[in-house]
C-alpha cells in the first residue's frame, strides 16, 4: 500500500537482491504502465570523451571521472613532461 505521504515499503528480500541499504538513493522510472526502481549510481561520464561506463575511474574524490584509456593517456603525458 501507498501511505498518505506517497511512500512504499520495499521488502527486505528485494532490497537485498538490489543491494539497496537504508538511506541509499534510488531512481524511479516509468515505462508505460510499469514503475522501474533502480539503485542510484552516480553518473560515470568521462570528462574528456563523454563516454559513460561503469568501468570509468573516479579520481580526486569524485571530482574527476576518466575512462581507462584517457587515464592512461594522461599518465603518459605527465611522464613525458
Amino acid at each position: 500500500k501507498v501511505d498518505e505521504l506517497g511512500r512504499l515499503v520495499i521488502p527486505i528480500e528485494l532490497r537485498r537482491t538490489l543491494g539497496i541499504d537504508v538511506k541509499d538513493a534510488v531512481e524511479i522510472f516509468i515505462d508505460g504502465d510499469k514503475v522501474i526502481l533502480k539503485k542510484y549510481k552516480p553518473n560515470m561520464t568521462c570528462a574528456v570523451t563523454g563516454e559513460v561506463s561503469d568501468d570509468n575511474l573516479v579520481l580526486l574524490g569524485g571530482k574527476l571521472i576518466l575512462s581507462l584509456n584517457e587515464a592512461k593517456k594522461l599518465v603518459t603525458e605527465i611522464e613525458l613532461k
